[in-house]
C-alpha cells in the first residue's frame, strides 16, 4: 500500500521560546497580509523591516515593538489593537452525546433523508467551518444524486451499501469506505444496494469575510 506524504506534522509542537501574545500577534500579522495577497517580500517593502524580522513575527518567535506593529498597522491599513484580538481567545469544543444530536433541514431531508448534525462550533478563528452530519437512509428515502455546496466532502460508510454519483463518476459505497471530494460538482446517491444505510458526511468550507 502506497503511504502518503503528509503536508502537516499532527506531532509537532511550537518552541518553548513562543509565547501566547506573539502567537496571536503572529497570526494576526500573517491573516492581515494574505487577506490582501501581500507577500512576506511586499510587506517588507511596505514598512522597511526585514524579511527575516517578519518571519519571526509571524511565527510567534520574537516580541515585536510598538513602533513595529505601528508600521504594520499603517501598512496593513488595519487599527493597531486588531493584533490583539486573537490574544487568550477562548477555544470551543463540542461534545455531543450519544442519541443527542440534532435532527436538521437540508435539501435532501424532502426525499426521506435523515439529517443529524453532530456538533457545531462557533468560534471561527480557525478561518474555516466544519460540519460533522449522520445521514440514514431507508425503503422511504428518495435518490439524490445532485447535491452542490461549497467546501470539500467527506463521506464515511458505516451501515448499508450503495452507489454514491460524483459529477460524471459513480461508486460503490460499502462499510468502511471513504469518499472525498469538491462538494461544487454534483453529487449524492444514485442507487440503493442494501438498506438501511448510515454515513458520515462532513462538510468543510471557509468562512465568508
Amino acid at each position: 500500500m502506497t503511504k502518503a506524504r503528509l503536508t502537516q506534522d499532527p506531532h509537532k509542537t511550537r518552541a518553548p521560546s513562543a509565547q501566547p501574545l506573539e502567537v496571536a500577534i503572529g497570526r494576526a500579522v500573517r491573516k492581515f497580509r494574505t487577506q490582501q495577497k501581500l507577500t512576506v517580500a511586499e510587506l517588507s517593502r511596505l514598512t522597511g523591516l526585514s524579511i527575516g524580522m517578519l518571519s519571526k513575527i509571524e511565527s510567534g518567535s520574537t516580541s515585536p515593538s510598538l513602533t513595529t506593529l505601528q508600521s504594520l498597522s499603517k501598512a496593513l491599513r488595519v487599527p493597531l489593537t486588531a493584533f490583539f484580538r486573537g490574544f487568550e481567545q477562548r477555544r470551543e469544543f463540542a461534545h455531543t452525546p450519544a442519541g443527542s444530536a440534532v435532527e436538521v433541514e437540508r435539501p435532501a431531508t424532502r426525499a426521506g433523508h435523515q439529517y443529524k448534525l453532530l456538533g457545531h462550533i462557533t468560534s471561527h478563528a480557525s478561518g474555516v467551518i466544519v460540519e460533522p452530519y449522520l445521514i440514514t437512509l431507508t425503503d422511504q428515502s428518495d435518490t439524490f444524486p445532485s447535491f452542490q455546496h461549497d467546501g470539500i466532502e467527506l463521506l464515511y460508510m458505516i451501515e448499508g451499501e450503495l452507489d454514491y454519483r460524483h459529477d460524471k463518476q459513480s461508486v460503490r459505497m460499502k462499510p468502511g469506505d471513504t469518499l472525498l471530494f469538491e462538494a461544487d460538482a454534483p453529487h449524492g446517491p444514485h442507487n440503493y444496494v442494501r438498506l438501511p444505510a448510515r454515513f458520515l458526511s462532513i462538510i468543510a468550507y471557509p468562512i465568508d469575510d
